[in-house]
């Protein structure tokens, strides 16, 4: 069966995960994660796509995309995954692929996972043992909304806005809606509907995604076709 094209729509938050290949690092030095991080805030800019959030792991990196255009998130992943590749193999000596394959994506419905997927991607460190609390994850955008740096690549999205009325009211409620984490239903909900590819959000918001797209948002229900005619042979 072939492959359905990537669902990517104008406007609406995109989650994405690059792996490397066989688990292997996609980075192995502090200069690797500045360059990957300046590739793609470079990329982002020129393709029109805001980074509302990020995450680097040693072996994958996870992304909340909000693009202008249709074509300016796989535009963006293409650009960096080509450069970076070739960095990274003329810096550490090696050839070959260093991704698995294509990157892999959801589109979120936003007023109900924007925020979730980003305290999503903030304990993905922590989920993974590296850090006891995401703040000690350095390759991350979680500082940025702690108010501790200032990260260029950041394009913070209006939900982020509406926490609160001052930076400090913003940060406190980001704080604690960290802090709560997320259910175990909702976090298993974020990293299925982006491993296979479809629309993340309730039964409306599909229906209506899927009048400005002709690609297939949802997994198909299992059953037999319509007008399927009972063999009891």
């Amino acid at each position: 069966m072939a492959r359905l094209p990537r669902l990517t729509v104008a406007g609406y938050p995109h989650h994405v995960i690059q792996r490397g290949n066989n688990r292997q690092a996609i980075v192995k030095t502090d200069a690797d994660r500045e360059v990957l991080l300046d590739l793609l805030g470079e990329n982002a800019k020129k393709h029109q796509v805001a980074i509302n959030a990020y995450v680097l792991m040693d072996n994958h990196f996870h992304l909340l995309l909000t693009p202008e255009t249709g074509d300016g998130v796989p535009l963006m992943m293409q650009a960096v995954g080509r450069r970076y590749v070739r960095y990274f193999n003329d810096r550490h000596q090696r050839t070959g692929t260093l991704w698995e394959g294509r990157y892999k994506s959801t589109l979120i419905q936003t007023d109900r996972y924007l925020l979730a997927c980003m305290a999503y991607l903030d304990l993905n460190p922590v989920r993974a043992g590296m850090v006891a609390d995401p703040g000690q994850h350095a390759w991350s955008s979680h500082r940025h909304f702690m108010g501790q740096t200032n990260d260029r690549r950041i394009t913070p999205h209006a939900l982020y806005w509406a926490l609160g009325n001052t930076p400090f009211a913003r940060e406190a409620a980001y704080t604690e809606l960290v802090r709560a984490g997320l259910a175990m239903d909702e976090q298993k909900a974020i990293t299925q509907a982006t491993l296979q590819g479809w629309a993340l959000g309730d039964a409306d918001f599909v229906d209506e995604l899927q009048k400005r797209t002709p690609r297939r948002i949802t997994k198909a229900r299992a059953g037999r076709p319509t007008g399927a005619v009972e063999n009891n042979d």
